[in-house]
């Protein structure tokens, strides 16, 4: 009896060492933890005239549209490209490509430079189409993103995002073959100088969009359980760590999510989850901060009883302005309906999520210009358009954004004291 147990312990542990000889993922990386790390959301989808991408997804129209609502300081470029609006001098306003490979090393040593821990890739649905021109160019970028992270030692992690997704005839498939191709062709788990960020010893994939009533997919209809099993367990590309981007009320199953408890039983089954706060607190309404607060120690109380952990999202503010004027004429967004406050309410929100007990942060968004939502490096001198308005950066230093992230990290890591004021001095 003794001897058949040994037999079955010695198969099971050769079981064990054979899958794991198979799986491709480095096991070494400078990021084994997403705890104590305040990680930003990447789009990089901007693109520019001329800049050899071939794509016609200019973040600019002409003068009398545009599709962002921030305009990016590009005075630290190496490549920028003419648009259709122009400065107040009369010269044409210029913008960046994140197609080009300097661009992103350039983003990327901002990072490095004001202490922002990393990002994750945003990969949309139609960029995993097998031989799409999306798919491409989104691998390119992340490439260089790759590039970067190794060359400046951020971490990164790949984020796929449902969106483009379609109600009927299409389901998770193509993010495990995507991801096989990530795995195999960009070595993005196993690169030298690893910065892939991990999570007990296994590589965080996160998938966003789970539980949104106005996509046009059902959760329950695009194999999210079986996307979920061979990211845990596919002996060679599986052992991973899955993060999911849910709405902000995810727990009561109700306001911004779907009032189906299916959505719990899908958590139930992943590492981390992301809930998305941003427009669903404002400076603007009195003691949202304490709302925030509440909603965070509840939804972190869940996850401990169910044994997931918890990200809270952070943002600067909001705007949608110019986008809404075309795309929704009946409901068109004010310029900065959630105002920043010139930092105070993005410190607000870093603040109150490190205060009530957040281990990990993620900011949204690193160069989300389309909805005003970005931190990096923005400009106090828009150019002019017959119809369109560009929120201003109230006058703050350019860096403002940055700076206040990297002041977050050392508070989350405990290297500085938790300071709920906002800093005089950065």
């Amino acid at each position: 009896m003794k001897q058949g147990k040994w037999k079955l312990t010695a198969l099971a542990l050769c079981a064990t060492l054979l899958a794991s000889a198979q799986v491709k993922h480095s096991s070494e990386t400078l990021y084994p933890t997403y705890k104590g790390l305040v990680m930003a959301g990447y789009q990089g989808w901007f693109r520019a005239a001329g800049d050899a991408s071939g794509s016609t997804h200019y973040v600019y129209g002409d003068e009398h549209r545009s599709g962002i609502d921030v305009w990016p300081d590009v005075s630290e470029y190496e490549k920028t490209y003419a648009t259709t609006f122009t400065q107040q001098d009369g010269k044409p306003a210029r913008f960046f490509s994140s197609y080009d490979k300097s661009t992103v090393d350039l983003h990327f040593k901002w990072m490095q430079q004001y202490g922002v821990d990393g990002v994750f890739m945003q990969r949309f649905f139609d960029n995993t189409r097998e031989g799409s021109r999306g798919k491409q160019e989104s691998s390119v970028i992340l490439q260089n993103a790759m590039d970067a992270a190794s060359k400046y030692k951020r971490a990164i992690a790949v984020m796929y995002d449902l969106s483009g997704l379609h109600a009927k005839g299409e389901d998770c498939s193509a993010i495990m073959e995507d991801w096989k191709y990530l795995v195999d062709q960009l070595k993005v788990t196993s690169r030298a100088n690893n910065t892939y960020l991990q999570e007990n010893g296994k590589p965080v994939v996160a998938i966003w969009g789970i539980g949104f009533p106005d996509r046009p997919y059902d959760i329950r209809n695009i194999g999210l359980e079986r996307l979920i099993d061979f990211l845990h367990n596919d002996p060679v590309y599986g052992h991973c760590t899955v993060l999911l981007g849910v709405p902000n009320s995810w727990r009561e199953l109700n306001a911004d999510c779907i009032h189906d408890p299916y959505l719990h039983g899908i958590i139930k089954q992943a590492d981390i989850i992301l809930p998305w706060s941003v427009q669903r607190f404002s400076p603007l309404l009195h003691n949202d901060m304490d709302r925030f607060r509440d909603q965070l120690i509840a939804d972190m109380d869940w996850c401990r009883q169910n044994k997931i952990q918890y990200v809270p999202c952070v943002y600067p503010g909001f705007s949608w302005h110019n986008l809404s004027m075309h795309e929704f004429p009946d409901d068109i967004k004010p310029v900065g309906s959630i105002p920043r406050q010139r930092g105070r309410f993005y410190w607000q929100m870093l603040s109150t999520a490190i205060q009530s007990g957040a281990e990990m942060l993620y900011v949204a968004m690193f160069d989300e210009v389309n909805e005003g939502t970005a931190i990096f490096k923005c400009s106090d001198n828009p150019p002019q358009g017959k119809e369109v308005s560009f929120l201003s950066m109230e006058g703050v230093p350019n860096d403002l954004y940055l700076k206040l992230t990297g002041e977050a990290a050392k508070m989350l890591r405990r290297e500085k004291p938790l300071q709920l004021n906002f800093p005089a001095k950065l």
